[in-house]
C-alpha cells in the first residue's frame, strides 16, 4: 500500500522541535485532529494543535517547553493525562495515546495507556482521526485507518465505530456532527445520523456549557439552519431549545391559518447571518418569536393573533439563558431589549413615520437601534418580490428617518438638558417626587418635538412646568 506524505503541513519550525523531544525520550509523536483535517481541506490552519505521544504525553510537552525559547510554561491536567503549553500565539496541546471506556450515566471515559490506533479509534470522526506522523524516519507519513481521507474527499461525517457506540459514549458527539456538517458543509452519514435520532436523550448527561459551545458554533456558521434544521429532524433540538420547537406548525380554523413560525424564524436567522458576525444579534434573530407559541389566540373576527409576543418572549430569554448557562449580564439584557422592539420599527414602516415615534424608537433602542432595524430587515421573508420590495424600501426611509432626527435631536442615549440639581437650585427645593415629575415632563416634551433638546428652551419649560404644578422659581 502506497505511503503518503505531507511534510507541507508540517513546515513550521514547531513540528521539528516536538519530534526532536520525542526522539530524545524515545516515544513516537504524532500529529492528530483539527489541524490535520483543515490542512487537507485547504482551509485556514487552526492556531490550536493536538500531539498524541505512545507514551506519556505531558513528559513530551515538559521536554517541548524546555527546547522553546523562554522555556513557556507547561498546564498539566493530570486528571485527564494531557498538558498544554502556549508558544507564538499557536495552543498545543499533547495527550498520551489511550484506550478509552466508558459507563453509561457519565461522560468521563476510564483511561488505560494504548497504541496510536487505539487513540485514533476513540476520535468522534473519521476525519478527525487522521494523524501525521513525526518521526524522524516518516516526517509527514499519514496514518489514517479508517478512511477519513475518502470520508473527506466525500464531504462525509462518519465515526470510526459504530455510531451507537461513538455517540452513547459521549453524547456531545451528537451535537458536534452536526456542527461540523454545518461549518464543513459536509453531510452525516444515515447509519449515523439514525444512531443521533435514536439516542438524543443521551444528552441529558451532557453539561449545558458544553452544549452552549456547540450551538454557538452553529449559530456562527454562514447558514445556521442547516445545522438547527438537523438538530431539531434528529429531536436533539426538543432537549436544547424547546421554546424554539413549541414554534413548529400551522393551524388552521374557519379557513384561517397562521405560517409556521419555527422555519419563518430559521430562515430569519440565515438572513441575519449574511449581514453581521454578531452572536448576540443572531440570538437575538433566533429568539425573536419564542413568544408567539404561548400568545396564540384565535380570533374569530381578525383570525390569529400574537399579542405582547415581544414582551412575552423577552422574560422568556431569563429563563432560556439561565438554563443554558449563557451569560446574564449586558449580553442577555441586549438579546432581550432586541426580542422586546423586535416589530417596533415594522409598525412604522407601515404607517406615516412621525418624528415623534422615530425620536421614541431611538429613545428607546439607544446604541443598538442600527442592530434593531438590522433584525427587522432579516426578519422579511416573504416570497412575494413586490412586498418585499416595498418592505425593504419603507425600512430604508424609516433609517433616513432615524439619521435625520438623531442629527437635530441628538436624541440617542439621551441626557435631559436640565440636571436634578438644577431644578432643586432653581425652585430651591431639597429632593422629592416634583424633580422627578419635571424631569419626565422635560423628557416628553423634547421627544414629542414640542421643545428642541437644548438648554435654553428645557429650562424655559421647567419653570413653565414648575408653576403648573405649584412650584415658584427663586429670585436671585
Amino acid at each position: 500500500m502506497m505511503q503518503t506524505f505531507h511534510t507541507k503541513a508540517l513546515k513550521d519550525p514547531i513540528f521539528k522541535e516536538v519530534s526532536l523531544a520525542a526522539k530524545a525520550l524515545g516515544l513516537e509523536a504524532y500529529v492528530i485532529g483539527g489541524f490535520v483535517r483543515d490542512y487537507l481541506l485547504g482551509r485556514e490552519q487552526k492556531q490550536d494543535i493536538d500531539f498524541v505521544a505512545v507514551g506519556s504525553g505531558i513528559a513530551l510537552a515538559r521536554a517541548v517547553a524546555k527546547r522553546l525559547p523562554g522555556h513557556p510554561k507547561v498546564s498539566v491536567f493530570k486528571n485527564f493525562g494531557t498538558a498544554m503549553v502556549q508558544h507564538q500565539g499557536m495552543q498545543l496541546e499533547f495527550v498520551g495515546a489511550r484506550k478509552e471506556s466508558y459507563q453509561r450515566d457519565s461522560r468521563k471515559p476510564l483511561v488505560e495507556d494504548g497504541t496510536l490506533e487505539d487513540d485514533q479509534q476513540r476520535r468522534d470522526f473519521t476525519i478527525n482521526a487522521l494523524a501525521l506522523s513525526l518521526g524522524e524516519e516518516d516526517f509527514g507519513r499519514l496514518l489514517d485507518p479508517f478512511n477519513g481521507l475518502k470520508d473527506l474527499e466525500n464531504a462525509l461525517i462518519r465515526t470510526p465505530l459504530e455510531p451507537e457506540t461513538t455517540y452513547s459514549d459521549d453524547p456531545l458527539r451528537m451535537i458536534r456532527a452536526i456542527r461540523f456538517a454545518a461549518q464543513l458543509g459536509f453531510r452525516i452519514h444515515r447509519d449515523s445520523l439514525n444512531a443521533i435520532s435514536i439516542q438524543k436523550d443521551r444528552i441529558r448527561i451532557v453539561s449545558r456549557e458544553r452544549i452552549t459551545d456547540e450551538l454557538h458554533k452553529i449559530l456562527l456558521t454562514p447558514k445556521p439552519s442547516e445545522g438547527l434544521g438537523l438538530l431539531h429532524k434528529t429531536g436533539l433540538l426538543e432537549y436544547i431549545l424547546p421554546e424554539l420547537v413549541a414554534l413548529q406548525g400551522i393551524e388552521e380554523r374557519e379557513g384561517q391559518r397562521h405560517k409556521d413560525n419555527f422555519w419563518h424564524t430559521l430562515e430569519v436567522v440565515d438572513n441575519i447571518s449574511r449581514t453581521t458576525d454578531n452572536l448576540w444579534l443572531r440570538w437575538a434573530a433566533l429568539l425573536h418569536d419564542i413568544g408567539k407559541a404561548p400568545t396564540k389566540r384565535f380570533d374569530a373576527k381578525i383570525g390569529w393573533t400574537f399579542h405582547g409576543h415581544e414582551y412575552v418572549g423577552s422574560k422568556m430569554v431569563y429563563k432560556l439563558f439561565k438554563r443554558l448557562r449563557l451569560p446574564l449580564n449586558e449580553k442577555m439584557k441586549y438579546v432581550q431589549k432586541l426580542v422586546m422592539m423586535s416589530s417596533r420599527p415594522i409598525v412604522l414602516s407601515n404607517d406615516y413615520v412621525t418624528d415623534a415615534a422615530v425620536r421614541r424608537l431611538v429613545f428607546d433602542a439607544g446604541d443598538d437601534v442600527e442592530d434593531l432595524m438590522t433584525l427587522c430587515e432579516a426578519d422579511i421573508t416573504t416570497k412575494n418580490p413586490k412586498k418585499q420590495k416595498r418592505y425593504l424600501k419603507n425600512f430604508r426611509l424609516v433609517r433616513e428617518k432615524i439619521q435625520e432626527v438623531e442629527e437635530r435631536d441628538r436624541i440617542r442615549n439621551f441626557q435631559p438638558p436640565v440636571s436634578g440639581e438644577e431644578i432643586m437650585e432653581t425652585f430651591g427645593l431639597q429632593p422629592c417626587r416634583e424633580i422627578g415629575i419635571i424631569k419626565e415632563a422635560i423628557k416628553e416634551a423634547i421627544l414629542e418635538g414640542e421643545i428642541p433638546n437644548a438648554h435654553g428652551a428645557a429650562r424655559d419649560y421647567m419653570i413653565r412646568k414648575g408653576r403648573e404644578i405649584g412650584l415658584e422659581p427663586l429670585k436671585h
